[in-house]
């Protein structure tokens, strides 16, 4: 049956090249006297352009027919007849290779099949190619018994001995004609130490003998061209070594185009899981937790040398010539797509695991979703890169050639247009027009314009207001002590000292600078991100124009930036169920305990930074800053009590009885936290009858929950990479310090109803569960609002808490006076006393609400039975809290301590007002004075009227 009643292969063919010589296409169409149709126009025009397409043809006459009924199928049945081959294979190889090419090609050049399927038939058979060679060398070695210990069993494993597949290969997206990048290793510890050295010599010889089945042009051809120079340092080092030794290179000196080579990496031969586990220890090594901007210069720095070592110095610039243009290394060619991609894929892949794909257009196409890369470019350089493969392919495909260049003469051109079915002018103009395109968005992301102008540049450099002094200490400080960073810093220079000049008072802007420029540990990496984020300048300025300590905090953890750019950075607040889902699944991505912790810390702190410059932004007010706060602690707090009840019951087995809850007190339990709180917390448990836990260490439950208290609160506080999460208080739990770090349940409710204090009673006004076992901290909270009720219902309760609350607010006094005007924290009407007088509203009236406004609105309840206070006194109250919150919020954003009116920079001064709703400082401590003192007042009144039992008129 002819090859046009089939119906399969000719239907799917799209286009068809011209023949460029006829007599060759004659030729060609005179062996294959039954094909008809788009088919016979195929051969006829492959024929007639490639004459390495012509001698398949010739040599290969008697199986293409039957080839071209399915293609697909006879791909298959090639590997499958590979597979089964014994003996010897590099004759079965050769001819698998050349029919192979032969069918991928006229798939190619008839659109039956498009380039992604093109180039991973391509790669599948250099997987399978490299396979069997490496099995028939390894087998070898077997027999001669060169791997000691090792068996023909050990076979199927090869041994331990692994082939990662590099580049395109790699990614799926081979040549047609290309060499196959491959990096041999082996898994030292399968052998002892004294078996070493004879190991890795048959490894070695088992590479090389692949090598050369797979390279050695014969009679019959060859398979594919082999690269072993990508491996760790290939002038001194093995063609095969061992894991440990390429790890070890690359933990100390592997260089950035190294990481770039990895993405593509993929265990294509031999021990497959071993190479898969090879590549999962190098994942710290290509994917940087942070965002690695100076990938950026390193990938620049790598195109020039390689034009410079190919001789493609003179393309850098002026109009492209497309005679002999590479198009792979040349300007706007397929390596700047894919560097492209790549060092977008290494600034961001280190949080985002998405993007670690290893093809271009898959890349691409990631990068885009994320919004890394904008859809336009995206969709227009995977365009480009496409049509640039195709004609890649073409090139290499009339002569068999491992060539980029395009031809140097019109004849030449001529042939490749007919080879694409193209003329001549049309295909050179698209050409043109292609590579300015891509050498266009290539040039403009390696050298980002922006930034100051020359004149304002130069206007920022000679202002009155720079101190020369200060710019003379910069060439001192630690990031800027490397050449590199010099010479990123020179050029942010000028944009830097322009929009500082900008801000209101650029004086102390600049001291701010440079108090943040002081403190960076390193330069290049902080330095890449501005260069390549100019936003991020703009944001800095506006820190240090405002809070020069917010400032210093970015400093030391400058890589909370990352956050700025990676993400939704000024979306609103997503909630605390977002955030644990967040934190939960970047949690998952770590390996062990350890770097859980760290990652939790990294995670809190571009959270914590977000909530911050939201706040200093005006995108929220202090109230709102005050639950995101809160949220973020609580996020953290759910996140980490199960990591740490995890980690101590491999040791020591799982809680006994029904675990743990942890309650939040103060400022965490009313949602009210601020950027400098401490968590102040309870630890309850219930054994629920066991006496001890069931592990390889057990433990009495007493011990048990006290030692896992402190796992807790070292997990929080124990300064790692990334510092602390919280500094911890547990002064609240049941007898202070002098009780155990996690109370019973039982001895929990027996001291809270039969021995706490009153203002014991008064904190757990503010209690909730914010972490542990759900039902237990459900049962807890009913406790704590039975008890609020109880103690509402004692006799005298009024009058003796009222005398608690007087004897609490003299010894506050006595211990810690205001510290000047804008305290808003100690003194009479102020925060701190307002919180107190709340927390007694709330247990006189016997509803179990937290927060000083549910406090406050209790009190008026209270009151039209008990005589506490109006609404106006309500409202005196709220006014006093709201103000001294809004105070309060803004200094510990600001600083460690309250806020001082002599020395508050300009910035700081109209922040703090306009979250005051102040005109000025004067206004500010006016305010605050008037209202903490009518608030006093109401406090003052309520206290003697309940401490008499006087009832309100």
């Amino acid at each position: 049956m002819r090859i046009t009643e089939r119906m399969n292969f000719s239907d799917r063919i799209t286009r068809v090249p011209h023949p460029f010589a006829q007599d060759h296409a004659d030729e060609a169409l005179a062996r294959y006297p039954d094909v008809t149709g788009d088919v016979a126009g195929l051969i006829a025009g492959a024929a007639g352009c490639s004459p390495y397409l012509r001698q398949l043809m010739q040599s290969e006459a008697d199986w293409l027919p039957s080839a071209l009924e399915a293609p697909e199928e006879e791909m298959a049945n090639l590997m499958n007849g590979l597979r089964a081959h014994e003996g010897d294979p590099g004759a079965a190889l050769r001819r698998a290779k050349r029919r192979a090419a032969l069918l991928i090609g006229l798939a190619d050049l008839g659109g039956v099949w498009p380039l992604a399927q093109v180039t991973q038939a391509l790669s599948d058979l250099a997987d399978l190619a490299c396979d069997i060679a490496l099995r028939h060398a390894i087998a070898q070695e077997l027999r001669r018994g060169k791997l000691p210990g090792m068996t023909e069993a050990d076979l199927d494993t090869c041994g331990g001995m692994t082939v990662l597949a590099m580049g395109k290969m790699g990614a799926g997206e081979l040549n047609y004609s290309s060499d196959i990048d491959l990096i041999c290793l082996y898994d030292e510890t399968r052998f002892d130490g004294d078996d070493q050295h004879e190991a890795r010599a048959a490894f070695v010889r088992a590479t090389r003998r692949m090598a050369q089945m797979l390279s050695e042009n014969t009679a019959e051809g060859y398979v594919f061209r082999t690269d072993l120079r990508l491996r760790p340092d290939p002038g001194v080092t093995p063609v095969c070594m061992s894991m440990a030794a390429a790890e070890a290179y690359y933990e100390s000196l592997g260089r950035t185009w190294e990481r770039a080579a990895y993405i593509k990496a993929r265990p294509s031969a031999g021990d497959l899981e071993a190479g898969a586990q090879f590549l999962k220890t190098l994942t710290p090594f290509v994917w940087r937790r942070h965002l690695d901007f100076a990938a950026i210069e390193d990938a620049h720095n790598m195109r020039l040398r390689i034009r410079a070592h190919k001789g493609l110095g003179a393309d850098l610039g002026g109009p492209l010539d497309l005679m002999g243009h590479n198009m792979k290394l040349g300007r706007g060619g397929i390596r700047e797509i894919e560097f492209f991609t790549q060092t977008r894929q290494l600034i961001a892949g280190g949080r985002d695991p998405s993007l670690r794909m290893r093809g271009t257009l898959e890349g691409l196409k990631g990068l885009a979703e994320k919004e890394w890369v904008p859809a336009k470019v995206a969709e227009d350089l995977a365009d480009h890169y496409r049509f640039h493969r195709e004609v890649e392919h073409r090139l290499q495909m009339l002569r068999d050639q491992q060539t980029h260049d395009l031809p140097t003469t019109d004849e030449e051109f001529g042939r490749l247009a007919a080879f694409m079915g193209r003329d001549a002018e049309g295909l050179k103009d698209e050409l043109l027009s292609r590579l300015c395109d891509v050498d266009g968005v290539i040039e403009r992301f390696f050298k980002p314009e922006g930034g100051a102008g020359e004149d304002a540049a130069r206007e920022a450099e000679q202002g009155t207001w720079l101190d020369p002094k200060v710019i003379a200490r910069w060439p001192g400080y630690p990031a800027l002590r490397s050449d590199r960073a010099v010479q990123i810093f020179r050029r942010l220079r000028p944009d830097i000292l322009t929009r500082l000049s900008r801000t209101s008072h650029p004086e102390e802007a600049l001291l701010a600078f440079d108090g943040f420029l002081a403190g960076l540990p390193a330069g290049v990496q902080v330095f890449s991100l501005f260069e390549s984020n100019p936003q991020l300048i703009e944001l800095l300025v506006d820190i240090v124009g405002t809070a020069p300590a917010l400032a210093a905090y970015l400093s030391r953890n400058a890589a909370v930036f990352d956050a700025v750019i990676a993400g939704d950075f000024f979306a609103p607040w997503p909630g605390l169920a977002a955030l644990r889902a967040d934190i939960a699944a970047r949690l998952a991505r770590e390996a062990d305990y350890e770097a859980r912790l760290i990652a939790l810390r990294s995670w809190r702190r571009e959270w914590h930074f977000r909530i911050g410059v939201h706040h200093l932004r005006g995108l929220v007010d202090a109230a709102t800053s005050a639950r995101h706060y809160a949220d973020l602690a609580e996020a953290v707090l759910g996140a980490l009590w199960p990591e740490v009840v995890a980690q101590f019951a491999a040791k020591h087995g799982p809680p006994p009885g029904r675990g743990a809850a942890v309650m939040g007190m103060g400022s965490l339990g009313t949602r009210a936290l601020n950027a400098a709180s401490d968590l102040d917390l309870i630890v309850i448990y219930d054994a629920d009858g066991a006496e001890g836990s069931d592990g390889r260490r057990p433990l009495a439950v007493q011990p048990y929950y006290a030692r896992l208290t402190q796992a807790m609160i070292s997990g929080l506080t124990a300064q790692m990479t990334g510092g602390r999460l919280y500094e911890v208080d547990m002064r609240l739990r049941p007898s202070g310090n002098q009780g155990p770090v996690a109370v019973s349940l039982a001895a929990f409710r027996s001291y809270q109803q039969n021995e706490a204090w009153g203002w014991e009673h008064l904190a757990l006004t503010r209690a909730r569960a914010v972490a542990g076992e759900a039902d237990l901290g459900a049962e807890i909270q009913a406790f704590r609002a039975d008890l609020i009720a109880e103690v509402a219902a004692r006799p005298n309760a009024e009058s003796r808490l009222a005398q608690e609350v007087i004897d609490m607010r003299a010894r506050i006094a006595a211990a810690k006076p205001p510290e000047g005007p804008l305290d808003p924290k100690l003194g009479p009407g102020r925060l701190q006393d307002v919180q107190l007088i709340a927390q007694a509203a709330v247990l006189v009236s016997g509803r179990a609400v937290t927060g000083a406004r549910a406090g406050v609105s209790a009190g008026i309840a209270a009151g039209r039975a008990l005589g506490w206070w109006d609404e106006a006194g309500a409202s005196a109250l709220s006014r006093a809290a709201a103000i001294c919150r809004d105070v309060q919020m803004t200094a510990r954003l600001l600083g460690d301590g309250p806020l001082d009116p002599e020395t508050l920079g300009a910035g700081a001064r109209a922040f703090v007002l306009r979250e005051a709703g102040c005109t000025d400082i004067a206004d500010l401590v006016a305010t605050l004075s008037s209202r903490a003192e009518a608030a006093a007042q109401v406090i003052d009144a309520a206290l003697g009227r309940a401490g008499t039992g006087e009832a309100k008129p």
